[in-house]
């Protein structure tokens, strides 16, 4: 039984404190959507989305004003479309993008995820043409999103996909000069990518997943930062306590809503990622958490501590909370989508170095970070390295969602509205990294990868 007390304090979080679901979302596999035809397959992909997220859109709305806790997006995550369209003889997978866009339009979800590959060991001939047809699809799409996964803990880093991806991301963000590089929004490079993750850009439908399924991602960084600032000078214990118990109030809600939405679709409850998901609303922030804790502003030194205790205390309540936590689970420190980051960039205290140590400790890693429009494949493919390193050597989720703004220059700043928010354009290191991410080949997994 919930107390009164218990009741007021979510009503508060609600009205007060920007708590809400960030994310209901719908994972549907589209194995058996595999045909020689492409017409055929495209219909067949069409036809099973529509059917089974017909009215996810309305069961996540109807919760909404029972439970009276915004909802703020309803999604769906595919099978990686390489492993379905190699079935076919074509060599541009664009079309397969476009019935997701459409299927997605047609259920009324904001984003689709799963136009994605998994090479972090090596290419399948779906794998090359997936990765070819990356900038052209989420330049001619609305809803698609693509992630690519190039490393793991077990197989090391895959140096040709790095690179790759490096030529990929800046094609796509010429592709969508007209609305300041916005293609690159929707692609994320990963490592150890889950496969039950569902915020997006990086969300897709895993093979080790069942028929469909629903995972919600929460949402509360207000919440955790008003806890944090009634503590005052409290110590780091009383501190990590305090949001523990935070995020086991925040993830029984998560859990409640994805349970209740399971049950009316007539699918199963998959996991519940404990993510605290900023959004650019004044007092929606995870660096200002960070402020709350003491520092002066985020970036500064004590920053990746700060990080590091939020984190670990977040996991533990939702822990506490749920037997089936899941995707990412931790704090995400997207530039674009976070007012504190912004403020932090824009008075030189947070930079893209500091940003990559915070990364050690976070859910993810480098985040809806614009950079300046002539960045060379070969910088943004060392970054992506960088990022890969840190996730394979330390057994953890790292990934890249960055933004070359084309004709942009450090200064300026990049508008991509709602939840994408806006990014300043940050400085990188001058100095290139070209002979290394061309090297090719593998950096061999590390020695903690032997563990069986």
């Amino acid at each position: 039984m919930f107390t009164i007390q218990e009741i007021l304090e979510t009503i508060k979080m609600v009205q007060e404190e920007n708590l809400d679901i960030r994310t209901i979302t719908m994972g549907i596999s589209l194995r058996d959507c595999a045909d020689s035809s492409v017409r055929q397959a495209c219909q067949k992909i069409y036809d099973k989305i529509t059917r089974l997220a017909s009215n996810l859109v309305a069961v996540g709305d109807s919760l909404e004003r029972e439970f009276g806790i915004p909802i703020v997006n309803k999604r769906i995550s595919v099978t990686p479309i390489a492993m379905i369209a190699e079935n076919t003889a074509a060599d541009d997978y664009t079309a397969f993008a476009l019935t997701l866009d459409r299927a997605a339009a047609e259920v009324g979800v904001n984003f689709i995820g799963g136009f994605s590959a998994l090479v972090h060991k090596g290419f399948t001939g779906g794998d090359e043409k997936l990765l070819a047809s990356i900038p052209q699809a989420l330049a001619a799409t609305e809803r698609v999103c693509a992630s690519v996964n190039v490393a793991s803990t077990r197989a090391g880093i895959n140096m040709d996909a790095v690179y790759r991806m490096g030529k990929i991301v800046k094609e796509t963000a010429e592709l969508t000069a007209d609305h300041d590089g916005l293609g690159c929004a929707k692609l994320v490079v990963f490592a150890n990518v889950p496969e039950d993750n569902p915020f997006m850009a990086g969300a897709f439908h895993g093979v080790g997943e069942p028929e469909c399924v629903i995972n919600t991602g929460v949402s509360g960084p207000g919440v955790v930062k008003s806890a944090v600032e009634k503590l005052g000078d409290a110590d780091f214990g009383t501190l990590s306590e305090t949001i523990k118990k935070t995020a086991f109030k925040i993830t029984r809600m998560g859990e409640l809503v994805g349970r209740a939405a399971a049950e009316r679709l007539g699918v199963p409850f998959g996991i519940v990622d404990l993510s605290l998901a900023p959004t650019p609303a004044v007092g929606d922030s995870v660096a200002e958490i960070l402020e709350a804790m003491g520092l002066e502003r985020c970036g500064t030194h004590g920053t990746t501590a700060a990080l590091a205790l939020l984190n670990d205390a977040v996991k533990k309540g939702g822990a506490m909370a749920s037997s089936y936590v899941g995707g990412l689970s931790g704090a995400f420190i997207p530039v674009s989508e976070d007012a504190g980051m912004i403020r932090a960039v824009n008075e030189g205290a947070l930079t893209i170095e500091k940003l990559e140590a915070m990364t050690c400790v976070c859910s993810v890693g480098l985040d809806m970070i614009a950079v300046p429009g002539d960045t060379t494949a070969e910088t943004i493919a060392a970054i992506i390295a960088d990022e890969a390193a840190i996730g394979v050597v330390n057994n953890k989720t790292t990934a890249v969602r960055i933004i070359p703004a084309p004709g942009k220059v450090v200064g300026d700043t990049v508008e991509f509205g709602g939840l994408l928010g806006r990014a300043p354009v940050m400085p990188l290191n001058n100095y290139g990294a070209a002979k290394f991410v061309r090297r090719g080949g593998r950096i061999p997994a590390p020695i903690n990868s032997l563990r069986n």
